[in-house]
This record gives structure tokens, sequence and C-alpha cells, in this order.
């Protein structure tokens, strides 16, 4: 089952200077910074993270957005039954447990283990 949305990707040009901006002039928290994966939230928000992304446009469909749950292999497969199309199969990256899914219109959204 599907816990929560935990982070939405901004594509961004330049990490650190989106970093800069949204903490020193939005007064957001930076909540992880390691490499590519930056990610930060208004002051004590917990939950939904925003993913500063830096990189060229999101691949055609990609929502960026990434919805969590406590087992991949097993919300994969309920969802599944029920019709929900993977365009990728749960796998094991080392920094995380995900897969994906599309809505019927194509928009492509990251399922992860928490």
């Amino acid at each position: 089952m599907v816990k929560k949305l935990a982070s939405i990707a901004v594509v961004v040009r330049d990490t650190k200077k989106a970093k800069e901006w949204y903490t020193k002039t939005l007064g957001f928290d930076v909540k992880d910074d390691m490499d590519h994966w930056v990610t930060v939230a208004p002051k004590g928000m917990e939950g939904t993270t925003l993913h500063l992304c830096q990189t060229k446009p999101l691949e055609k469909g990609n929502t960026g957005i990434r919805f969590t749950t406590k087992d991949v292999k097993k919300t994969h497969a309920e969802m599944s039954a029920k019709g929900v199309k993977f365009t990728s199969k749960p796998k094991d990256e080392g920094w995380g447990i995900y897969a994906q899914f599309s809505d019927p219109d194509g928009n492509t959204f990251w399922l992860m283990e928490e």
C-alpha cells in the first residue's frame, strides 16, 4: 500500500545556487545533501520534500513525484494485480529499493521503500 507522497523533483540548472535560494530566500531547511540528492522543505515540515534535481528536463512523462511504502515488492504485486502498469520492476540500487509505474495518461511515478 502506498503510504505517503515523499518528494517532488524540481529541475534546476545548478544545485548549489538552487539550494542557496530555497534556504536563504524562502527560509527552507536542507533535509538531505548528498551529491545529486539534495532535498529541501519549509522549516518544521516533515515528510514531503522538494528534490533539487540538477539535470536536463525530466524525460517525457516522468513527474518526479515519489511515493513511499514499507515493502516495494509487496506493493508492486498488489498494484499490478489491480491493473497498474509498472514501467520498471522493483530494483535495489544500493541507495534504495524502488519501482516506477504510470497512470493511464503515461505520467510516471516513483514507488520507493521507506
